[in-house]
């Protein structure tokens, strides 16, 4: 007989399992499922992302997140699969505080190169170069204050492994898109008419025969366009993209060199009486050995008509002749010549390709920067159904880090409100209006500002790094003072941390309050700000003196957050603080369980001595395991003094520029921005909000 009874039941599997990000609620009605092994005419989804780029296959992937599962969603690539070399290579640290948020960003942070120095380079009088400073690569508070280099389709690879846990079909590949438009006519609830042909990729390796091309028609309620500078669906929008080329050619080439330069494993901005040249250090690779990537200024100037959008030359832009010159012009510009031209910058350094090693990639661009004057298309009811995202709607040149970086966040402002708009979750207005369809049109409001920004600040940056360096009484060039600081003032746009969406419907900047509770307006510093994301800081969690970033709260669950910073009076009975917080219980009650999740932090001295009774009954109801200690005095127990200093609490209120006998409070949106800031004595404004955007409890 058993000295014991061993019950388990099938939930358990739950536990042994890697957690599931839990799918948005939803309002909407279901559609009718559709075929998961493949497309068939007549198919129809919510959403239809052509392009399975880092743009595209992030959108892809967020929205199966928020719940959006095969019979809703389909992602097409004209690619037979990732990306195997060149392209895109930096994360920013934005951008990893967003991959760190879906727990995607461990093998990034691990397997890529972190860079956290930038070396400056100038020319000498004997005609060499010589180092004249290192810089921060980041210089603003982030989460990872630093970028990481990293293959492209190593990004893509990480991002489609996490959606296979949402998506049996996947992305697929090899389907080329052939036409896109609106009909209203018939299936006004799915007016976008896809058609595409998709190739077999044949068996063993062999060739696909022209039998094995298929071809679909299917209908969506949405379609994104993240399919790349020559976008298919930019063109079905009658959209072009629009700016101007510069007649400066520069090649990129990523190898494994064998060199003396003394900073090759640092980025380097190398400027000599020869040209440029930027260096970026790459990740390690299965031969042991580090990749380097370079960006060389060559000497063959193109005039501008000559090359169009992002790559060497557009072919479906140029007129027959044209393309013979580009062509031509092209054809003087080889491999060698860059590396032989690299050469020639960093002298007296050696720099050559290492023994026994090939060529990872290399390509010649043209510095150009371009963007679409709109975003989005819409129906005969003013409803966007078309959109476009990353290089499909702007184009610039690599060497700031932006491409990959924008064109995910790109993906991320547009995710939640696709969702939030597909599942009913957003009411009508009190005008009548849906403030659906207005939560979509903030992502051309707020996108559109972005990129031009970025196209301002390119234009700029790679005008001056192709520029030559001279002396401050040098009227031709421009001097080192001036090109690190055109680098450093913009660190707050390229690290994505100092990114600030305008006032709109879904930012209220101004504060209802007699005045505002945040004291200072270093908000790049991290004041909050609605437009601004929310800065992460270290604190210490209440329920087990767990010290955490505070930003692991706001994870990308597609949900709102409520961030109250309390008052010195928490603990008393019927204070400002308690009061503020019944208040909040009440609006979370008043919308879909799950919808909005709260935080708390407070700057008491001595919480272990506090028990859950002696606090608001809120706190433990709605924010148990994300109540914390922002006190700058508070740490984990240790006798090392060491380990004290390097996991005690940061001051949050002051970061923040909260008062701490006032407090504040404030909505984060589901893409990590603060939409609205309130006192404590006015926590009516947070309930105006969210019954502008989100449906009610019981709404149907």
């Amino acid at each position: 007989m058993p000295v014991f009874v061993d019950n388990a039941t099938s939930s358990r599997d739950l536990r042994v399992l890697p957690s599931l990000a839990p799918p948005l609620p939803r309002f909407s009605k279901s559609p009718s499922a559709n075929s998961v092994d493949g497309a068939t005419e007549g198919d129809r989804y919510d959403v239809v992302v052509v392009g399975a780029g880092p743009s595209g296959l992030f959108l892809t992937l967020l929205l199966a997140r928020y719940g959006l599962r095969d019979d809703r969603m389909l992602c097409i690539d004209s690619k037979p699969g990732t990306l195997k070399s060149g392209q895109a290579d930096g994360l920013q640290p934005r951008t990893l505080e967003v991959l760190h948020s879906l727990g995607l960003a461990e093998e990034v942070l691990k397997q890529g190169c972190q860079m956290w120095e930038v070396a400056f380079w100038n020319p000498t009088s004997s005609g060499g170069i010589e180092r004249t400073s290192y810089v921060p690569d980041v210089a603003v508070p982030a989460m990872f204050p630093h970028e990481v280099t990293i293959h492209q389709g190593r990004i893509e690879r990480i991002l489609l492994d996490d959606l296979s846990r949402y998506s049996q079909r996947g992305v697929k590949y090899s389907s080329r898109v052939s036409s896109i438009k609106i009909d209203e006519d018939d299936h006004s609830q799915y007016p976008v008419v896809i058609e595409y042909e998709t190739v077999d990729s044949g068996n063993n390796g062999d060739p696909p025969a022209a039998s094995a091309t298929s071809k679909h028609c299917v209908r969506a309620k949405h379609v994104v366009g993240a399919d790349g500078a020559h976008s298919v669906v930019r063109r079905s929008m009658g959209l072009d993209l629009v700016g101007e080329s510069k007649d400066l050619i520069w090649g990129v080439v990523d190898l494994v060199v064998d060199t003396d330069f003394p900073d090759i494993r640092r980025r380097c901005a190398i400027h000599s009486s020869a040209g440029s040249v930027m260096v970026i250090p790459r990740e390690r690779i299965a031969t042991g050995d580090y990749l380097t990537r370079l960006y060389v200024q060559v000497g063959i100037e193109v005039p501008a008509d000559e090359i169009s959008g992002g790559d060497v030359a557009d072919s479906t832009t140029m007129g027959s002749e044209v393309r013979q010159r580009a062509k031509e012009r092209r054809s003087k510009i080889t491999m060698e010549g860059i590396l032989k031209q690299a050469q020639t910058v960093l002298q007296p350094y050696q720099i050559k390709l290492k023994e026994n090693c090939n060529v990872d990639w290399w390509a010649a661009y043209q510095i150009g920067q371009r963007m679409t004057e709109n975003f989005a298309l819409k129906d005969s009811m003013g409803i966007p159904r078309v959109f476009i995202s990353g290089d499909a709607c702007h184009t610039h040149s690599p060497k700031a880090g932006q491409g990959m970086n924008v064109s995910m966040m790109d993906s991320y402002n547009l995710s939640w409100k696709l969702a939030y708009h597909l599942n009913g979750l957003v009411p009508t207005s009190p005008q009548g209006s849906s403030a659906s369809v207005d939560l979509l049109n903030s992502y051309e409001f707020e996108r559109r500002e972005i990129a031009r920004e970025l196209i301002e600040f390119d234009t700029k940056f790679s005008s001056m790094f192709s520029g030559t360096i001279g002396k401050e009484d040098d009227d031709e060039g421009l001097t080192h003072e001036q090109f690190v600081e055109v680098f450093s003032t913009g660190n707050g746009f390229t690290s994505g941390c100092g990114i600030e969406y305008s006032e709109s419907d879904s930012i209220w900047k101004e504060v209802r309050a007699s005045r505002t509770p945040i004291e200072g307006t270093d908000y790049l510093g991290g004041n909050l700000r609605p437009g601004r994301r929310l800065l992460s800081v270290r604190v210490i969690r209440h329920a087990d003196g767990n010290p955490r970033e505070l930003q692991d709260d706001f994870s990308s669950n597609g949900r709102y957050k409520i961030l109250v910073l309390t008052s010195t009076d928490l603990i008393k009975l019927g204070g400002r603080s308690a009061k503020a917080l019944q208040a909040v219980g009440r609006i979370i009650n008043q919308f879909p369980p799950g919808i909005i999740e709260l935080t708390v932090l407070h700057t008491l001295e001595d919480t272990r001595k506090i028990s859950w009774k002696d606090l608001p009954y809120e706190i433990k109801q709605y924010a148990e395991m994300r109540f914390h200690s922002a006190w700058p005095g508070e740490a984990p127990t240790s006798k090392f003094q060491t380990r004290n200093h390097m996991y005690k609490a940061e001051d949050a209120y002051g970061i923040y520029g909260v008062s701490r006998s006032e407090g504040a409070a404030c909505i984060v949106r589901p893409d990590g921005y603060v939409a609205i800031l309130a006192s404590l004595d006015n926590v009516e404004d947070i309930k105006k909000y969210f019954q502008r955007w989100l449906q009610p409890r019981g709404a149907s």
